[in-house]
């Protein structure tokens, strides 16, 4: 089929989905494009939409369809785009995933994305196709209820924070780096950054701690100043706040005022109050805070590292009581940031997190259950980290059109290991460093339900244990619960939370423990299931599960324009 006569089809398949939908449509065009900005008050390429950095807001309603056209403006290298936390039902071909659901899309090319936002919540939207995450590729998607709809809590206005990190070190250099042998790690950050702005060399608070940084000082209007957060005393305000983070697991606190949390992942949880949240790469939370404090001040709002040992400065901005001037600093240091190994404080507040009353909770019995253990390995001089002594490497040809089509020798046909050997110590280097590369697919039938043990372990060399947030595409899972040490089959089981567990789409393992999931294989697609540190899932953190392929609808052939599928959109497929 000619390109042109590609472009009718595709047209009218739109236009057929217009009018099944009936909703609103919220159109969107969006240029990705690298430009230069000043982040943290330094100048640096960024990737950015539209001229923008971070990308622009999305806002839309429960049931609308979202129609977003990509035109990739990269010279050099192709693009996708992830909307993270949206399940993607009857649209696994709008997921944004590179190689999984769709080829990427190449430099002068638009791909027309469109898909129904069926929930309300706080989400965002990712690069997914090399490390452009890292590069600046991401923005916030809101789904708000329908009109005549509330909330299960009051709030009087609300304030949308995107929190990133970001180096000095262009996307492409730490990618080189990751894929050398030896290992170029990256590092940590030079910046931690609250909407795309944060400071580098300089402190907003160094007047009030004791640092050799000096004191931030800004010409009007300069891009990397706080984007300061304006209240109105005695009101009460739902604060959304959403990681993007390529490495660092965060900690944010507001000076003086207590947050209640009520949403994690587009989920309402049973609110609990306290004093700071953890928040790892992959995650969103609400959290409603009242500005029950003294008006004639101002408060710090600060994020900082947790989970490695930090190299690099909390991020700030502060609380302006509209009762004085924005111009006045808080007259208190900002909140200490909790000791970066205190794991047991991370664990009590993920611990805390359990379904709002009325969530729908997760089925009494599995059908299957695959244990997955992520350990750091070696091939050859190259590190890499692998699940069940497999390192992910993503094939040429879409998973979903290689499944769908029934093509041969696109991807690794036989089944990757749903567990690993019984005797393996956790606590020590691997006794056998060496893995292999693989891009396998864990399929489930329809409908099935799946239990997903994650296991950590021991790092390849020396001791250590990382935290890795996990994040599934297509779906929400339960969060079972959480243990020390090795899973015990038959035994662990026992102590499952059945019946307030918290619905999620990213969940955190904790160093040298487990994390228990259980979702319903019902969402017909092929996704991906992979930790959402960036440098891990490029050095093959990650897996692929498929689920009710035949009952996939019709692809877009603008998804399959590539490797083996390329020729049954040229053949009218």
């Amino acid at each position: 089929m000619s390109l042109s006569k590609t472009a009718f089809v595709w047209c009218l398949w739109l236009g057929l989905l217009e009018l099944s939908y009936g909703a609103t449509i919220r159109h969107y065009n969006f240029d990705v494009e690298y430009m230069i900005k000043k982040p943290d008050c330094l100048e640096h390429v960024v990737m950015g939409i539209n001229g923008q950095f971070p990308g622009p807001t999305i806002s839309a309603q429960v049931g609308d369809t979202l129609a977003i056209a990509l035109t990739n403006k990269l010279s050099t290298e192709g693009t996708v785009i992830h909307w993270h936390g949206i399940r993607q039902i009857d649209t696994p071909w709008a997921d944004g995933t590179a190689a999984i659901s769709q080829c990427a899309i190449n430099p002068g090319e638009t791909f027309h994305y469109r898909f129904k936002v069926d929930r309300p919540g706080t989400y965002f939207y990712h690069g997914h196709y090399g490390m452009q995450r890292a590069a600046g590729l991401y923005g916030s998607l809101i789904v708000n209820l329908p009109e005549n709809q509330t909330e299960p809590f009051h709030y009087d206005g609300e304030f949308n924070l995107l929190l990133s990190d970001w180096w000095h070190k262009s996307s492409h250099e730490q990618e080189v780096g990751l894929s050398s042998a030896p290992l170029r790690w990256i590092g940590e950050p030079q910046s931690l950054l609250i909407n795309g702005r944060g400071q580098f060399n300089c402190s907003l608070a160094a007047k009030f701690v004791n640092t050799s940084l000096p004191q931030c000082n800004f010409k009007g209007g300069e891009e990397c100043a706080p984007q300061i957060l304006h209240v109105e005393p005695k009101k009460t305000y739902r604060i959304r706040i959403a990681s993007t983070t390529s490495l660092a697991s965060l900690n944010l606190a507001i000076s003086n005022h207590k947050l209640i949390v009520v949403e994690a992942d587009g989920n309402y949880v049973h609110p609990f109050a306290v004093d700071d949240i953890d928040i790892y790469s992959g995650e969103t939370y609400s959290v409603l805070l009242t500005t029950d404090q003294d008006p004639n001040k101002n408060y710090w709002l600060s994020i900082g590292v947790r989970g490695r040992k930090p190299n690099t400065s909390q991020a700030l901005t502060f609380l302006n009581y509209k009762t004085i001037s924005a111009s006045v600093f808080p007259t208190s240091p900002p909140p200490v940031t909790p000791l970066w190994n205190d794991f047991n404080r991370s664990k009590a507040f993920t611990k805390q997190i359990i379904s709002k009353m009325g969530t729908p909770q997760p089925p009494k019995y599995s059908h299957q259950k695959i244990l997955l253990l992520n350990t750091q390995n070696l091939i050859g001089n190259f590190t890499k980290w692998a699940i069940n002594n497999v390192s992910l490497t993503l094939p040429v040809t879409p998973y979903i059109g290689s499944l769908k089509f029934k093509l041969k020798n696109t991807f690794d046909r036989k089944p990757p290991p749903r567990t690993f050997p019984i005797d393996y110590d956790i606590f020590k280097n691997p006794v056998n460093p060496n893995t292999t590369t693989g891009n396998g697919v864990y399929v489930f039938q329809l409908n099935e339900v799946v239990d997903v043990i994650l296991q950590n372990a021991n790092q390849l060399n020396g001791n250590g244990s990382e935290i890795h947030p996990w994040h599934l595409h297509g779906h929400d899972f339960w969060v079972l619960g959480y243990g020390e040490g090795k899973f015990r089959p038959g035994i662990d089981e026992k102590n499952f939370n059945l019946t307030r567990a918290p619905l999620r789409n990213t969940a955190v393992i904790f160093p040298y423990g487990w994390t228990a999931l259980r979702f319903k294989a019902d969402n017909p697609g092929v996704w991906a299931f992979h930790c959402h540190i960036e440098p891990h899932l490029h050095m093959g953190m990650g897996v692929i599960f498929a689920e009710g392929v035949g009952k996939i609808g019709k692809v877009p052939p603008q998804a399959l324009t590539c490797g083996a599928t390329a020729r049954f959109v040229n053949n009218g497929h």
